[in-house]
């Protein structure tokens, strides 16, 4: 009988991949379902830009004249 040898690491890395593995699958789900909630037109796309509200005039510009 061969008896395999774990390193006393290989379960932190086991766990590290497992806690990866579903970060992973939330965050793709989580893109995925906005992307076929746009699509199907149940959410507006949120592509607003921040600084769309800045109103900035030529002579509020500091390299103005």
């Amino acid at each position: 009988m061969n008896f395999l040898y774990f390193d006393p690491g290989i379960g932190a890395m086991i766990i590290q991949t497992i806690i990866a593995a579903v970060a992973g699958v939330v965050l793709f789900s989580k893109n995925l379902m906005h992307k076929i909630k746009v699509f199907l037109g149940l959410t507006k796309n949120s592509d607003d830009d921040v600084f769309e509200d800045i109103d900035v005039k030529e002579k509020d510009s500091e390299n103005s004249k």
